[in-house]
C-alpha cells in the first residue's frame, strides 16, 4: 500500500515513515510543506495520504487546503488528516466531499500503534475514521442549543459515536454488548430522528451524520 506523508515536524514525520514501513506500507514520499504535498499527491496518486492540518508556509490550514485541492485533481483520494487539537471547521471541510476514504485524528493517536495502523487501512479502503475526541466535541456542541440530537437516547448516541469511529455494526454490537439486530434498529432510529434517509452504505451514513452534526 503506497503512502504520502505531509508533516513538518521532522521527528514525527520520520517516526511515521519507519512505523508504516515496518507494518508493510510503502512510503513513496514524505514532505514538510503544503506545495510539496500537493505535488506529491497529484504525481504519485497514493493509496492514502497522511496529512498534518498546519503546514508551511502559512501554518494555518495549508495541509487541509492542499488535500482538498489534490482530491479535486484525483477524485476519491483517501486522506487521513492529523491535527494537534479538535478543530470543528476542519472536520466539516473534510466531510464535505463524500468521495473516497477520510479520517480525522488527533496526533497523539499515532502513538497507539496498532490502532493507528488499523485506522490508516480503514481510510485506504474507503472508510471513515473519526477520533473519538472529535466525535465527542461535535456531539457536545449541540448540547447547548436546540437540535434534533436531543431526541437521541443515550444508547443511540453511543451507537452514533461508534459509527463515526468507523466501526461496523458487528463491531458496535461487540463494543456495546448488544445484538447486531439491536444496532440496526438503533441506527434506523438515529436517521429517522435526524431526518436523514437510511442507506446501505455504512460510510455514506457516517459521513451524512457527521456532516449534519458539524453543520
Amino acid at each position: 500500500m503506497r503512502i504520502v506523508i505531509a508533516e513538518d515536524l521532522a521527528l514525527l514525520r520520520e517516526g511515521m515513515v519507519q512505523l508504516l514501513t515496518v507494518h508493510g506500507f510503502e512510503v513513496i514520499e514524505a514532505v514538510d510543506n503544503g506545495p510539496s504535498m500537493l505535488r506529491a499527491l497529484v504525481t504519485h496518486r497514493p493509496d492514502v495520504a497522511i496529512v498534518d492540518v498546519r503546514l508551511p508556509p502559512t501554518f494555518t490550514d495549508e495541509g487541509l487546503q492542499a488535500a482538498i485541492a489534490a482530491r479535486e485533481q484525483v477524485p476519491g483520494l483517501p486522506v487521513m488528516v492529523l491535527s494537534q487539537h479538535v478543530e470543528q471547521l476542519y472536520a466539516r471541510e473534510l466531510l464535505s466531499d463524500h468521495r473516497g476514504g477520510v479520517g480525522y485524528l488527533l496526533k497523539d493517536r499515532v502513538f497507539n500503534v496498532l490502532q493507528f495502523i488499523d485506522m490508516v487501512r480503514q481510510v485506504a479502503a474507503g472508510g471513515t475514521v473519526m477520533d473519538p475526541k472529535v466525535v465527542s466535541e461535535l456531539l457536545t456542541k449541540h448540547d447547548t442549543a436546540p437540535s434534533p440530537i436531543h431526541a437521541l437516547t443515550e444508547r443511540e448516541r453511543e451507537v452514533l459515536a461508534s459509527m463515526a469511529e468507523g466501526r461496523s455494526n458487528a463491531a458496535i454490537a461487540a463494543k456495546l454488548f448488544v445484538t447486531e439486530k439491536a444496532v440496526s434498529k438503533h441506527t434506523n432510529n438515529i436517521f429517522a430522528k435526524l431526518g436523514l434517509a437510511p442507506s446501505g452504505d455504512d460510510n455514506r451514513r457516517v459521513l451524512a451524520v457527521l456532516a449534519y452534526l458539524s453543520s
